[in-house]
């Protein structure tokens, strides 16, 4: 365009005002591509943060390939059936998640995140091996079991191997090391109040057929006392007082029948063998499950404890 006669000429240094602006942002572009390609720029990469012998990398594969996000939100992204996941580790510790994710249809009782404690791997990640101490550390888990453990969830008990727990412990241990700049947001909620220290509903079967039993100062039965020590060890995450399978078989009718074990041989569920399922569960394992899924309560329970489980089993039916 030319400059009218007469008039004031402008027009170069519009053009040069211009090219100004497109050098700076060209600059700008430049420079935020060659900072793309920094390998961390400060922030945490999965490469680097492991559970135990298992890394994020591939914790992040297993939480895709069983579509956590269809429920739950992570960094930002995903469903909101579930609660927000991006700062669950931080929030509950690994034991919590090493007692709750292999039988998610329930919530971990105190006994439960105990006897994670008692591996050493798993107390060196928690810093902790006493529970006390670990739920004083991990406030999420102290509100967990103080409010549901024990009672069924909305999560179904999903078919993870041991090694598919690790990876995703890892996983959620790599997006709490994350700077994600203030989220999960915080709620506002001024001017509400919450009971927080109510119970929810919706209790197992054995924490309500129980909870008269937990509430006397002595229990009455061994059966009574059996039930007890089921509830607060979280037993029935894994196992139903039915005929269902969970995680590991069902409970209802099992004392004196003929129980199928690995390899083909035929046992009697009689006191011997149910003491030793809880003792030493990998002596003799049931045709149709894996070996190392269900811990050993020997350095968790006494003798005497034992015994009384056992009767509370005999109690659910059988020869």
């Amino acid at each position: 365009m030319s400059c009218a006669p007469g008039q004031p000429c402008e027009e170069g240094l519009k053009r040069r005002r211009a090219l100004a602006a497109l050098g700076l942002m060209a600059a700008i572009f430049l420079g935020l591509s060659a900072a793309s390609f920094v390998d961390s720029r400060g922030q945490v990469v999965p490469t680097e943060v492991h559970y135990g012998d298992q890394d994020a990398v591939a914790g992040k594969r297993v939480f895709q390939a069983y579509n956590c996000m269809g429920c739950h939100t992570i960094v930002g992204n995903g469903a909101y059936f579930g609660p927000d996941l991006t700062k669950t580790y931080n929030a509950v510790g690994p034991a919590w998640l090493e007692a709750f994710l292999p039988s998610a249809g329930a919530w971990p009782a105190g006994g439960a995140v105990r006897l994670q404690l008692q591996n050493a791997a798993v107390a060196e990640d928690a810093g902790t091996d006493d529970l006390d101490s670990y739920l004083e550390k991990y406030p999420g888990a102290a509100e967990r079991v103080s409010r549901r453990g024990g009672q069924s969830t909305h999560m179904p008990n999903l078919p993870l191997t041991r090694a598919e727990v690790g990876q995703l412990i890892a996983f959620l241990k790599y997006t709490s090391e994350m700077d994600t700049e203030g989220w999960p947001p915080k709620p506002k909620v001024n001017g509400l109040e919450f009971a927080k220290e109510s119970r929810l509903q919706g209790a197992s079967p054995v924490a309500a057929a129980t909870a008269t039993a937990a509430a006397a100062t002595v229990a009455e039965s061994p059966v009574a006392r059996g039930a007890e020590l089921v509830a607060d060890n979280g037993c029935t995450a894994c196992h139903s007082t039915g005929t269902d399978q969970l995680v590991g078989p069902g409970w209802g009718g099992l004392y004196g029948s003929d129980v199928r074990i690995a390899g083909g041989s035929t046992v009697v569920a009689d006191e011997a063998y149910l003491t030793e399922k809880i003792e030493q569960p990998d002596a003799k394992v049931v045709a149709g499950f894996e070996a190392g899924v269900m811990p050993s309560y020997a350095d968790m329970l006494d003798a005497d404890q034992v015994s009384d489980i056992v009767a509370f089993l005999k109690s659910l039916g059988g020869k």
